[in-house]
């Protein structure tokens, strides 16, 4: 059976060393406040159109013509207001008076070229906006979608939507928002200064720093040592020590993130209906969410928190051999001799794809795989530096554990088409169900918010009878950082974290 002490990771301490950042403290001289905040995920590049991690928006550089608030509903950010009467013509009013890093004025010519050069940099993008036309004139921007769209406007809260100057050379985004990059490396740290012309008033930090490492023991040795003021998921079995340190604030809260095991539908034993929810059974939700994340969140039944609208009432889903292996049965595999062996003849023999950069999910991978052996399931764990891009290009997987914030804006459309239309950015098991796809087609075009919740819930009803992905557990959001930082919100969306707000004293 699982034992929790099996899987702990140490650290050697000298890890410290190679994150060389330099941390504010509370004696800074006022002009030269900084704050160091210590990331979980690497990233590539702080392209906002490309880049997965959506670190130009995270770290203050970029920002979107929509925002959301804490209480998950839409504001005006780069667009002042916005109106349709059709939800397929659109007008959006340009706030006047911004400007560009690199200077330059952001009227409605600029935010069209951004946008359509985020169209042409990122398919997911293209997918999710359905333009078919955009015009501009002065600060007043129109577009037109390929069909009714309702929903058109929180699509451009997203951070691959974030406005930047298309003209501006250099190396890095000329943005909008409150950071400017001095300097980035590559998985490595994002260096940003004061934008002192920020256009929504006084910026408090004069300096930033985005480091990211992808381990959690790295990210808490370094915020021991000083080296971070603000650590982002530190690792769980840290938290009753830095709840006792006096100097130490730490935020959890429930997120809108959810952790899922995803079933490669190319797979033919993994495309059966019955296999996956025989395998379902596998899954010891309670020991993830008590054991594995010492209850830092809550066993998940769905894609979504229960208390949306659009969260059915669930049978419990429990862990249970004997049900698994009844499954099986009933789908018309052989189990004995230790082993699950097909209709062909062939044992079970699957791959699980996992990732460093959420701790917790690689045990989640070993409580799974220790699971499946008792019932005579072999599980190869491969672990992958970068999951998206790894997903994306290479098909020689069964399983992979995955994590994505399901309703970052408070509704259930996003994580729908991302991940279970054909062309979503997240469909990364490949599923294919017309039934499905005609439901969020149907969602897609709907105007009144109860009748959209209807077909929502609609939809995750049929993802719960059909098994597609497996959902684990709902984690909260983690944050642990010095008394001496002054305006940290952490947020449930996850996408506003270096704000002109955050100060140290």
């Amino acid at each position: 059976m699982f034992k929790r002490t099996y899987f702990k990771l140490f650290i050697p301490a000298v890890m410290v060393v190679i994150m060389a950042a330099c941390a504010s403290s509370p004696s800074a001289a006022p002009q030269d406040k900084s704050v160091t905040l210590l990331f979980n995920v690497q990233s590539p590049s702080i392209d906002p159109h490309a880049d997965v991690n959506y670190t130009a928006v995270r770290a203050g550089v970029g920002e979107t013509l929509i925002k959301v608030n804490k209480d998950l509903k839409l504001e005006a950010w780069l667009a002042e207001k916005w109106n349709s009467k059709d939800g397929q013509h659109w007008t959006f009013n340009i706030r006047p008076g911004v400007n560009f890093h690199s200077g330059k004025a952001v009227d409605a010519a600029a935010v069209k070229a951004s946008l359509e050069r985020a169209q042409k940099l990122n398919p997911s993008v293209k997918n999710a906006l359905h333009i078919r036309d955009i015009h501009a004139d002065g600060q007043i921007l129109s577009i037109t979608t390929d069909k009714p769209f309702p929903e058109f406007v929180s699509e451009l809260v997203h951070p691959n939507t974030a406005i930047i100057d298309t003209t501006a050379t250099g190396d890095f985004p000329s943005g909008t928002g409150p950071f400017k990059v001095v300097s980035f490396r590559a998985g490595s740290e994002l260096n940003l200064d004061r934008n002192d012309q920020y256009w929504n008033g006084e910026v408090k930090l004069k300096h930033a720093k985005f480091m990211f490492n992808e381990d959690a023991n790295a990210r808490q040795l370094a915020f021991q040592a000083k080296t971070a003021d603000i650590v982002y998921r530190p690792p769980i079995e840290s938290l009753e020590l830095l709840k006792a340190d006096s100097t130490v604030k730490v935020d959890s809260l429930p997120s809108l993130r959810t952790h899922q095991l995803i079933y490669n539908m190319n797979n033919n034993d993994l495309k059966k209906t019955p296999v996956r929810k025989a395998f379902d059974n596998l899954i010891h939700r309670d020991e993830i969410a008590n054991g594995i994340m010492s209850g830092q969140g809550t066993p998940a039944q769905g894609p979504f928190l229960s208390d949306f609208p659009f969260s059915p009432k669930y049978i419990t889903r429990k862990f249970e051999l004997n049900a698994a292996r009844e499954g099986f049965k009933q789908a018309g595999y052989t189990v004995q001799s230790g082993k699950v062996t097909n209709p062909d003849g062939k044992p079970l023999h699957l791959t699980l794809l996992t990732y460093q950069s959420r701790a917790e999910l690689p045990l989640i991978s070993q409580l799974i795989q220790a699971n499946a052996k008792e019932l005579g399931i072999t599980i190869d764990i491969r672990q992958v530096d970068n999951i998206d891009e790894y997903l994306a290009a290479h098909q020689d997987w069964d399983l992979a554990t995955y994590s994505s914030i399901t309703a970052p804006r408070g509704d259930a459309s996003y994580f729908l088409n991302a991940a279970y239309m054909p062309e979503g950015a997240l469909n990364y098991g490949h599923v294919h169900v017309p039934e499905l796809a005609g439901m969020i087609t149907q969602l897609n075009t709907t105007v009144n918010e109860e009748q959209r919740n209807k077909l929502a819930l609609k939809a995750v009803t049929l993802i719960d009878q059909e098994n597609l992905q497996s959902f684990l557990v709902h984690p909260n959001n983690v944050v642990a950082y010095r008394n001496y930082v002054l305006n940290w919100v952490t947020s449930q969306s996850e996408y506003y974290l270096l704000t002109q707000d955050l100060d140290v004293n």
